[in-house]
């Protein structure tokens, strides 16, 4: 809510028609519960719609019961559905390899857009998330062979943009490792070896469409 307040130009969280949960982990929804009260002004005017999966709001739920009236709609996100918000469309179109019930999204919007949220990697990653813009939580610089994190690290994401080939490919949600080697030299070297333009995220960085038509 701060980093919306504070950006430039400013976010408006009540201008929001909807919040999507990728998965349960508190790195993903630490502020999803705030987030509903500022695009409900507490309770004040019920609306929007949450997209979540089931485990997020039933067994030791991140979504508090009492804000759930606060909204519209609480849909249950699941494997190979789609799903709508006014002119956005959506799919999720896998199910990841992750320790929590987890889906990467792809909208259908006059470009299409993909994130592939967090996964141990498997091949099939790839068959799903063909789109003009790839976005990839990139959080490990190197596999780890003694010890399964389940997450991609930069190997797998220059196989999956390689396998996809993008107009345009975006790393986020960087580890310590990560962010040590410098992403931004990282996705330059991703850019020589695939023939992909690679940019590694930062907070606030905005994309125009008219990127994703170069």
């Amino acid at each position: 809510l701060v980093k919306c307040l504070s950006s430039q130009p400013k976010l408006d969280p009540f201008k929001l028609d909807g919040i999507v949960l990728t998965h349960r982990h508190l790195d993903h929804v630490a502020d999803v519960n705030i987030i509903i009260e500022a695009m409900t002004k507490g309770g004040i005017q019920k609306r929007g719609t949450l997209f979540a999966p089931f485990d997020a709001l039933n067994y030791d739920p991140v979504v508090f019961q009492y804000l759930r009236s606060y909204l519209n709609e609480i849909i249950i996100l699941e494997e190979g559905k789609s799903y709508g918000i006014g002119s956005i469309e959506f799919i999720t179109p896998i199910r990841h390899n992750h320790p929590v019930e987890t889906y990467g999204l792809k909208f259908r919007l006059t470009k299409t857009i993909s994130l592939i949220t967090d996964t141990l990697f498997f091949p099939e990653l790839s068959n799903y998330y063909k789109a003009d813009c790839l976005i990839i939580n990139v959080v490990c610089l190197c596999s780890n062979p003694s010890k399964v994190i389940y997450h991609l690290c930069l190997e797998d994401a220059q196989r999956i943009i390689a396998t996809l080939k993008p107009k345009i490919a975006l790393l986020t949600h960087f580890g310590t490792t990560m962010l040590q080697a410098d992403p931004e030299s990282l996705a330059n070297e991703l850019s020589k070896n695939t023939g992909i333009k690679v940019i590694a995220c930062q907070d606030g960085m905005m994309l125009s469409f008219d990127q994703l038509s170069e």
